[in-house]
């Protein structure tokens, strides 16, 4: 089924060819929301933004891997002893958001959590890490599962370690 515009149908299964429903956000959309949020947490260092759909934010800034640039995305967040934890799950698109090639690139990167800034050292979790907190990850935010089931990619768990 296709969507159409102006319809009121309801498609009841992915049809766009990326893996996931056309009726979910749209990657312009994402970025839009991303820089209005990134803003608002900067701005008031963390007052507005830090909490999102009833968890905490942090503020992920990566160096591009191509421009060589700074880019900072709102990320929901848990915490493994003194690591933050990042889940680049992309809402359960068939490739990796661009902060995670980023990251992968190169693992020096900055984070902010509410008003403190830090550069950290991220590490994707290992297979092992990975299925330890993915319980804890879905029961933080239970998108998580449901954008498992929408990719083919495991989706990434990565470890931000204050440097």
């Amino acid at each position: 089924m296709v969507l159409v515009k102006g319809s009121n149908s309801c498609p009841t299964e992915p049809t766009d060819g990326v893996g996931y429903p056309p009726w979910s956000v749209r990657e312009s959309s994402i970025r839009r929301l991303s820089r209005i949020h990134r803003l608002l947490f900067e701005v008031t260092a963390g007052v507005i933004g830090r909490r999102l759909v009833a968890n905490d934010m942090l503020l992920l800034t990566t160096i591009g891997r191509r421009s060589g640039k700074p880019h900072t995305v709102p990320l929901l967040y848990i915490e493994d002893g003194d690591r933050f934890v990042v889940i680049a799950s992309f809402g359960g698109r068939q490739h990796h958001p661009a902060w995670y090639l980023n990251l992968t690139a190169n693992p020096n990167v900055e984070v902010q959590v509410r008003n403190r800034r830090f550069p950290a050292l991220a590490m994707t979790a290992s297979p092992e890490d990975r299925s330890r907190l993915w319980p804890q990850i879905t029961e933080t935010y239970r998108g998580y599962a449901a954008y498992q089931t929408r990719t083919d990619r495991t989706i990434p768990v990565v470890f931000l370690s204050s440097l």
